[in-house]
């Protein structure tokens, strides 16, 4: 197959309602069958509700299937109204030059078929994403920039630790990311920023920032009312039920989350902890849970890739209880709020904004473990508050389901390019 044929769908003449976009999750071609992330399954289906014509832009991947990858034609019936078209993936610089004229050259091509423009950046060599921006500045075409962390933060944010090589790369890389993400957004016409660190960061550089959410969290998903009832009823007795949901990345501060729970253990705290998710880190994690003797207390299961099986961990326990140190908009915090679990955790503008009405959560400074651990104390302790915790959260969480927050980027799109 060359690399940017049309797989899926069947491209037309014309259409009224055509919508361009660039995501960075990757392809991968099995057999002849493209397989994506179950969420960005649902991310096309959704974009096809708002949309007669969905063009789509991802780079192909080689390799093994990442778990949560499932074949294309999850996204169902709307799949015949969009059309695929795979980029290579060129995240070193040797790659980038050897594909960069062709595919700019597919991009330039596609952007002249589309109404609408909307590319997700984020990145260095290989973002084609900021490619096609540029290359739409350059026709005249107003277009539209989505991101959902500020990459360059992450990326300096791996200075610190890892490997060596991975240390130099991020030291050579995140300044001259920031400014590419400058360029790109100053010159686009709108500013898709999905949570508040991110719109904070961007939107002073942008002429029409827009705070919008990018989640996949359909409105059954939320906790039945019943359910949310008898969970505020049995919160006054019994250990204090942690979780976190997530990768064990540096950025998601997993060795302080163990170390929280170590000074809640020396505390006299009763709980019992679970973290739902593979990482880098998840050995290291496991050593330190058996330095600090909290085995019977903690478990570290890996990767879920049952979906109703995590949301039922979500809706148990009494506290989503998060170390996250770098400004990004982590979906899993929504996550919880929907499923009546307060968040607990560092505070950053994303984590402010999302309990800002209701209250559903606590936050103490970045880095503040002893501080964090305090707080959760505090709620360990006076379960009655805990009760309302609960209930405050589920109102946070009221507001946000997936057709909901595409449906509202869509007519942000519609409206303002």
């Amino acid at each position: 197959m060359e690399m940017g044929q049309e797989i899926t769908g069947h491209p037309v003449e014309s259409c009224d309602s055509t919508l361009l976009i660039y995501a960075p999750v990757p392809l991968f071609l099995r057999d002849g069958q493209l397989y994506l992330e179950g969420q960005a399954c649902n991310g096309l289906r959704l974009w096809a509700a708002n949309f007669e014509r969905v063009l789509v832009m991802m780079p192909l991947e080689q390799g093994d299937l990442p778990e949560g990858w499932v074949p294309i034609s999850h996204v169902g019936p709307a799949l015949k109204r969009i059309e695929i078209h795979p980029l290579p993936t060129a995240y070193r610089p040797d790659q980038f030059a050897r594909t960069y004229r062709k595919t700019r050259a597919r991009i330039r091509a596609l952007i002249e078929r589309a109404d609408y423009l909307s590319f997700a950046i984020g990145g260095l060599f290989g973002d084609w994403g900021a490619v096609a921006s540029m290359q739409a500045h350059r026709m005249n075409r107003p277009y539209a920039v989505w991101t959902d962390r500020v990459e360059s933060a992450v990326m300096q944010g791996e200075t610190k630790g890892g490997t060596l090589k991975s240390r130099l790369k991020a030291r050579l890389y995140h300044r001259p990311m920031a400014m590419l993400e400058q360029h790109v957004i100053r010159r686009a016409t709108l500013g898709l920023f999905h949570g508040k660190d991110t719109f904070d960061t961007y939107a002073p550089f942008c002429a029409d920032p827009v705070l919008v959410h990018d989640i996949h969290i359909a409105k059954a998903d939320h906790i039945p009312r019943a359910q949310l009832r008898h969970k505020m009823d049995n919160a006054t007795e019994g250990p204090l039920r942690l979780v976190y949901v997530g990768r064990a990345d540096a950025m998601k501060g997993p060795l302080d989350w163990i170390e929280v729970l170590c000074q809640l253990s020396r505390g006299g705290v009763d709980f019992e902890a679970i973290w739902v998710g593979e990482g880098a880190y998840l050995d290291r994690m496991r050593t330190l849970v058996k330095e600090y003797d909290l085995t019977d207390r903690v478990r570290l299961v890996g990767f879920c890739k049952d979906r109703a099986k995590v949301l039922e961990v979500l809706r148990r326990a009494h506290l989503f209880m998060f170390c996250h140190k770098t400004p990004e908009s982590p979906r899993c915090l929504i996550e919880a709020l929907i499923s009546g679990t307060p968040i607990v955790g560092y505070g950053s503008a994303f984590q402010r904004d999302l309990i800002a009405q209701h209250k559903g959560g606590r936050l103490v400074p970045m880095g503040d473990t002893r501080g964090l651990a305090e707080e959760v104390e505090r709620i360990a302790k006076d379960r009655d508050a805990l009760r309302r915790l609960i209930a405050n959260a589920a109102r946070d969480g009221a507001p946000y389901d997936d057709i909901s927050v595409f449906r509202h980027r869509s007519d942000v799109i519609k409206a303002r390019l």
